[in-house]
């Protein structure tokens, strides 16, 4: 199937583009700290010569406990991404919450996610279509791939065509998700481009009471399945120090590993594709 292709300015998303790769910490724990992932992530990324987008939550809403961080919210959040998209020039990635966010989100934002467990909110999603952006959905992890089929159609009704899907794994009894291959040839099939989330598809959720846990040894050897089974893109989240993150941090990878993991994907992609 020839799919559809989702421009983001310079970099392309789709059937016979490069591999893309979305990264970045899980959320915005700093000016700071964000903008220099941000440098690190792009100075690999130019070396090795592969698209790039950073992604990082200015609010993280569904974390396990009521103590969790969550991060600096909306209007500092999207005043530290346009920061950062004017310092390193890098396209931005983040998840919006609610309709309302949308208007605010939606000027600074080269890509507004839906994430999982929102992704059959139809409010949320005609909002987000209708400004004109690339949206990116990732599949609930209580959703079968087919019915991706229903979030495609809210969108296009809403008049956007710019569409990405990203599987993020399923639930499997409590606590842990796993992964059906078979799901990112199902969504290819709506003939839009389809997105590996690599590092929540290792998260356990919950798993630690009060916190997800994760098995972060898996993100490279299932990348490669997925990027063999013909993915457009790899969406993983990254910190420099894991072990220290404020969310997340079981199931991200380490920043002195990306490098390693973008030549390992490569390899499978020249093969595969």
């Amino acid at each position: 199937m020839i799919k559809k292709n989702v421009k983001i300015g310079n970099i392309t998303i789709g059937n016979g583009f490069p591999i893309v790769f979305i990264a970045g910490p899980c959320v915005i724990e700093s000016f700071e700290s964000a903008l220099d992932h941000a440098k690190k992530l792009k100075v690999i990324t130019d070396k090795i010569g592969v698209p790039f987008i950073f992604k990082a939550s200015y609010d993280k809403a569904n974390r396990s406990s009521i103590t969790s961080f969550r991060g600096p919210g909306l209007t500092n959040g999207i005043k530290i991404l346009r920061d950062i998209k004017k310092e390193t020039g890098v396209k931005v990635l983040s998840d919006v919450h609610s309709a309302d966010e949308i208007n605010i989100a939606g000027e600074v934002l080269d890509i507004i996610q839906i994430p999982a467990f929102l992704s059959r909110q139809t409010d949320l999603l005609v909002k987000a279509a209708k400004t004109g952006k690339p949206v990116n959905v990732k599949k609930a992890q209580f959703m079968s791939p087919e019915e991706m089929n229903n979030v495609v159609a809210k969108l296009e009704d809403s008049g956007n065509k710019n569409i990405l899907l990203t599987e993020r794994g399923t639930s499997f009894g409590y606590n842990t998700l796993i992964n059906d291959f078979r799901s990112l040839v199902i969504m290819a099939k709506t003939g839009y481009p389809v997105i590996y989330d690599a590092t929540h598809s290792v998260q356990k959720p919950g798993a630690l009471g009060k916190a997800s846990g994760g098995d972060s040894e898996y993100i490279l050897p299932l990348s490669k399945a997925a990027i063999a089974c013909g993915v457009d893109a790899i969406f993983l989240e990254v910190h420099e120090n894991p072990e220290k993150a404020l969310s997340d941090g079981p199931n991200m990878l380490k920043l002195d590993k990306f490098e390693k993991f973008i030549k390992e994907i490569l390899k499978i992609a020249e093969v595969s594709r």
